[in-house]
């Protein structure tokens, strides 16, 4: 018996949803049954048409029927269908015979003002308010209350009647999370944005309120999420302007996360301009931990650093330096494989083209003797006197500009984490120092001895 008695509730709600939209002829009432149970029925039908005939045709045969709607078994009261489909001349009349309709909640916790400022039915909203103001305050399942569902559908009327009726719901957070200015730049709502900044226009430490998840800002969200209009209009507020360097809990200030997680495309490049213009600071991320991101953002008291503390930090290790510079550092890295190769398969100076053991430089110094005979193939300068030292030093300085400079190669093309400050920078030292030194020795071999040629 129960399990039909269900199955017939269920089947009411599927008609009640069937219903919405059919819409009621007034010169026609719907035919009233003597069973308790159906007027509910037909009511919930009424109040998906917004047929008020029928409405006021129930309430004429049992006066009581609107505070018999807790005892069904339906998630919503007829108020909530109402509010939501925007029958306003339906929702009046409910007010009017059961005002405590307005606070009741569904099986999300939503009252009727939740439902119709999401859909920005603004009469009804402003009935509503009429019959209880304190629904304003109203937190559904989600943490949210009414000035939320406005501000993320862009509801301008709606936004401006509920503060206008509670000014501090703005102020109220979602979850003690994030703000109401966050949702409306999660959702690119910037003219609810803009609505609520200049209600708070005066209040800096709300405007630069951080979320809890991150330690992010408004301007933090809106630069992340690339909205151009959205960072030009938070910037022309002062009090946002102000904070325009302020860290999240990573220690990013807005620029920095740009440059850090943002493609970089015209947008990017846009937002970059935009927050430059504005003293936003280019400083590369220096990796600061939560801890100390969240102490630099609460603006504590610091003491001046010295001018030599000031060069030592210059010359750490800057963040994505070799990112930003993978295209030039490959050219270069190339190019010195392809000479340090030359070296290696044509040496300076030639190679002996046959086995000797006659040989004098230009000064008559013997280069080839029958005990230290040249043989072909060899390095004309591995042979004699200081030019075979400096020759060894040239050829040291070569082989480690070469392995050098081919590992930054394949690191470069490899997918390796290049920002790893053991591998490449290393690498790319040596790979300049090594050649500079060969070149060096090279011009040493040179001019030492120029007429020690084959």
């Amino acid at each position: 018996m129960e399990m039909t008695q269900m199955r017939r509730e269920g089947d009411d709600v599927i008609d009640l949803y069937k219903a919405t939209g059919s819409g009621c002829r007034d010169d026609t009432t719907m035919e009233i049954t003597n069973e308790g149970g159906d007027d509910i029925v037909h009511l919930y039908n009424a109040s998906a048409s917004g047929c008020t005939t029928t409405l006021k045709s129930l309430i004429d045969k049992d006066p009581r029927i609107l505070y018999k709607i807790s005892l069904t078994s339906f998630s919503e009261t007829p108020l909530h269908i109402s509010a939501l489909l925007g029958h306003l001349d339906f929702t009046r009349i409910l007010l009017a015979q059961n005002p405590h309709l307005a606070v009741e909640l569904d099986s999300h916790k939503r009252c009727s003002l939740h439902l119709a400022s999401a859909e920005g039915h603004i009469e009804i909203v402003k009935e509503l308010l009429h019959a209880n103001e304190d629904t304003c305050s109203i937190y559904d399942e989600d943490g949210k209350i009414p000035l939320h569902y406005a501000a993320m559908r862009g509801r301008i009327e709606v936004v401006k009647a509920l503060i206008a009726v509670r000014p501090d719901s703005t102020r109220v957070m979602l979850n003690w999370k994030e703000t109401t200015l966050h949702l409306c730049v999660k959702y690119n709502q910037l003219e609810a944005l803009k609505l609520l900044v200049d209600s708070v226009s005066d209040e800096g430490e709300f405007l630069n309120f951080k979320d809890h998840e991150g330690g992010n800002t408004i301007l933090h969200l809106a630069v992340m999420l690339r909205q151009i209009e959205t960072v030009k209009y938070l910037l022309s507020v002062s009090k946002v302007g102000e904070e325009v360097d302020s860290l999240n809990y990573m220690g990013f200030t807005a620029l920095q996360m740009l440059e850090q997680n943002c493609p970089k495309d015209f947008k990017s490049f846009t937002i970059r301009n935009i927050l430059m213009d504005v003293g936003a600071r280019v400083e590369r991320v220096n990796n600061l931990s939560p801890l100390s991101a969240v102490a630099v953002g609460h603006h504590e008291s610091v003491e001046p650093i010295p001018l030599r503390k000031n060069w030592l930090k210059y010359l750490k290790y800057q963040g994505d330096w070799v990112e930003d510079n993978r295209g030039a550092i490959m050219v270069v890295a190339t190019v010195i494989t392809t000479i340090a190769f030359q070296n290696i398969a044509k040496p300076p100076g030639g190679v002996w083209q046959a086995n000797t053991t006659d040989f004098t430089d230009s000064k008559g110094n013997p280069v080839c003797t029958p005990r230290n005979p040249c043989y072909a193939g060899n390095s004309v300068f591995a042979y004699g006197g200081t030019t075979n030292m400096r020759y060894l030093y040239f050829s040291i300085s070569n082989t480690i500009s070469f392995v050098a400079s081919l590992s930054v190669t394949f690191l470069l093309i490899s997918g390796f984490p290049i920002k790893n400050k053991v591998c490449v920078p290393p690498d790319i030292c040596s790979m300049y120092n090594s050649h500079i030194t060969g070149c060096i020795l090279f011009s040493c071999i040179l001019h030492g001895d120029p007429g020690h040629t084959v």
